[in-house]
């Protein structure tokens, strides 16, 4: 029985419980395939001593956040969305509804013993209705003039997020038990909770009389806490409580259990045969990733550990035998090379010129607020005397936004926009000569028409803006010329990309 937050705000885990044990994270498509997290992850074949000394921190099945709040590839309405702009409960009521049938059909899936399965659906109803409830008082309560819905919005938001975690932790725990494990839920979701807690104290609290050399605690992604963490990190925030709970518990090493290996490409793009696996890189190679809309991490939670000398291990939960990808920030090789080639497939140019900025200081702070304020960010820039040119990654609803304020304000400016792509190399240690002009080579030989091209002072990254049509083509040549070491002849190039 876990304590109550009252007994234990106050309290800190206990170093002692903790020494020498692992944190991990379980993403949501490695959380569908339960059979192969069970075999390959949570049990296996390990014995009793093995078991233990392991905190697992565990995503939502795949797809139900997607419902829960919206579809995050297709912008599709969940339940939240149907929530904030529904005048009736009907909408969102029934979507609700249909995230409890979904959740227990996949339960029938999920479990053989009847018992465990009746606690699962029982379980299920229980957050669903609950939160049907609170959403259906707080709805009646805002159609009163001195509520307004818009400032609970947040709050409803991350409510109905933490059903997706709730579900697949407790699910797990179940799992577990019924294979003679001693697995404890712990729930950070905050479900129920009197009052508010920051998050160093939620968990804390719940950690409190939780020992990890004899049992095996199955946490929640969402962990409610009054710094709110939807609105600090967004949907990234099972990887920030991840890393807190790291760092908390002072873990020898944080992993990261995904579908993939973290290779030096996309297989999809250059091949199966041509990708290699990544060993070992840096939190410095993490960064450019996440910039890349690759993350290895998320940037947050990667900057606790590596405040903390926590390592990262990316593994394959699939590939239970490999020893997967270690990041930490000892990583300094001395011989140069490439170890990733990457990018953005779609991303927009937004050129402004105005002769005006001509040698006054700041003059791009206006292009930056107005990005800041539309929450646009930037891949990477371009700044000379007289133009500002940013590129960036956004729904284009957001950069014609953006483009019609930036007008307002500088109505004597000129401003193009168009659709590019980005590809970017990257490794620790890129520091060898002639590697820029060598890549700019090889894109030139495989017919690639370089927009924009950089090469950081920090010597990690390389970045190339280009067509949006030849993005593979540059993503195949670059690999090929710099970490497969083949020479990239156009037509060959051309020949691979179709």
């Amino acid at each position: 029985m876990l304590s109550s937050p009252q007994e234990t705000k106050s309290r800190k885990i206990n170093p002692a419980k903790t020494d020498g044990h692992s944190v991990h994270k379980i993403g949501g498509t490695s959380m569908s395939k339960v059979d192969a997290v069970m075999n390959n992850i949570l049990v296996g074949d390990r014995s009793e001593q093995d078991l233990y000394n392991r905190i697992f921190v565990v995503s939502a099945y795949g797809g139900f956040t997607d419902m829960l709040l919206e579809n995050k590839k297709t912008g599709e309405a969940g339940v939240y969305q149907l929530y904030a702009g529904s005048e009736t409960d009907w909408a969102w009521g029934d979507a609700l509804s249909g995230v409890a049938e979904k959740m227990c059909a996949l339960n029938e899936t999920i479990f053989r013993d009847l018992a465990d399965l009746k606690l699962a659906n029982a379980f299920v109803m229980e957050r669903i209705e609950g939160t049907r409830s609170c959403l259906m008082d707080l709805h009646r309560l805002c159609s009163f003039g001195h509520f307004k819905l818009e400032k609970h919005l947040l709050t409803v938001r991350e409510m109905l997020s933490a059903i997706g975690e709730a579900h697949s932790a407790h699910n797990t725990m179940l799992l577990l038990r019924s294979k003679g494990v001693n697995a404890v839920f712990a729930d950070l979701s905050g479900w129920r909770e009197p009052e508010a807690s920051t998050l160093d104290e939620r968990i804390n609290s719940v950690f409190a009389n939780i020992d990890i050399t004899i049992q095996l605690p199955i946490v929640t992604g969402y962990a409610q806490c009054s710094e709110g963490l939807m609105s600090l990190y967004g949907r990234g925030y099972s990887e920030v409580t991840f890393s807190r709970i790291a760092c908390l518990t002072g873990a020898r090493e944080a992993i990261i259990h995904k579908e993939f290996h973290l290779s030096s490409a996309d297989p999809r793009i250059v091949g199966v045969d041509a990708v290699r696996p990544i060993g070992r890189t840096s939190y410095d190679v993490a960064d450019q990733l996440s910039n890349m809309g690759m993350e290895a991490i998320h940037p947050r939670a990667a900057k606790g550990m590596r405040k903390h000398g926590i390592p990262l291990r990316i593994a394959n939960t699939f590939e239970p035998e490999h020893p997967g990808t270690v990041i930490d920030d000892h990583w300094d090789p001395d011989d140069s090379r490439v170890e990733i080639v990457t990018g953005v497939p779609t991303a927009f140019e937004i050129e402004v010129f105005n002769q005006d900025m001509v040698g006054v200081p700041g003059a791009e702070e206006e292009v930056l607020g107005v990005l800041k304020r539309y929450k646009v960010p930037t891949v990477t820039k371009n700044l000379n005397a007289n133009t500002i040119t940013h590129y960036v990654t956004a729904p284009l609803k957001q950069i014609r936004r953006c483009v019609e304020e930036i007008g307002r304000n500088q109505p004597e400016a000129t401003i193009k926009t168009r659709k590019v792509a980005i590809v970017s190399v990257i490794g620790a240690n890129i520091n060898q000569p002639g590697l820029f002009a060598r890549a700019v080579s090889i894109l030139d030989q495989a017919g690639v028409d370089l927009v924009a091209s950089h090469f950081p002072s920090r010597r990690v990254d390389l970045q190339f803006v280009v067509t949006e049509s030849d993005f593979n083509k540059a993503i195949i040549a670059l690999h090929r010329g710099l970490i497969e070491g083949k020479k990239s002849g156009k037509q060959d190039d051309t020949a691979i990309a179709a």
